[in-house]
């Protein structure tokens, strides 16, 4: 599985939408891991979001939500950058195919100078309007296909050709 590193208050801060959520600053982060949650599952993605809590006294947090999903709030003194350097130093030793979302242009010279693929916030937000619209069609093809009930959709042809042969014979 390939992983996807978020840093969480860069793309909250390049995100129009939820730019206007931080005055609530937690719902504005839990609208991220929504929307990344989905993302990640959609494209198979294991996901880690970091975010900075460098102004916060104690210990890194880490919140599993599930397999795939993962919230790393940094430890006291310890930004995000700085997470998210070790672990692409750390995980592309092990030769992890790995992308990174930042439009930090330093920390993009260092991702991509450890072996991971980097991905701006902007192409991020583009990338995740066009799995959107891709979920939509492809729900609205399958309900559109499970509306039809039609019997010869669920016959054999070999039934369903004596059916009607039966049906011609009826007629005359």
């Amino acid at each position: 599985m390939e992983l996807l590193i978020v840093d969480g208050y860069n793309v909250i801060n390049a995100w129009p939408e939820l730019i206007a959520l931080t005055d609530n600053l937690e719902y504005a982060r839990d609208k991220l891991v929504d929307i990344l949650s989905e993302y990640g599952a959609y494209k198979r993605f294991r996901t880690i979001i970091v975010f900075d809590a460098h102004m916060v006294i104690g210990r890194a947090v880490t919140q599993n939500q599930n397999k795939i999903l993962e919230v790393v709030y940094t430890r006291e003194g310890e930004t995000a950058d700085s997470y998210i350097e070790k672990l692409v130093y750390d995980l592309g030793r092990q030769n992890k195919r790995m992308y990174v979302v930042t439009s930090d242009w330093a920390e993009q010279m260092f991702v991509l100078g450890a072996g991971a693929y980097r991905i701006s916030a902007r192409e991020l937000k583009n990338d995740v309007a066009a799995v959107k619209r891709e979920i939509a069609a492809g729900l609205s093809v399958k309900v559109l296909a499970r509306d039809r009930h039609e019997l010869g959709n669920r016959l054999e042809k070999d039934i369903l050709k004596r059916l009607d042969a039966m049906r011609r014979d009826g007629l005359d």
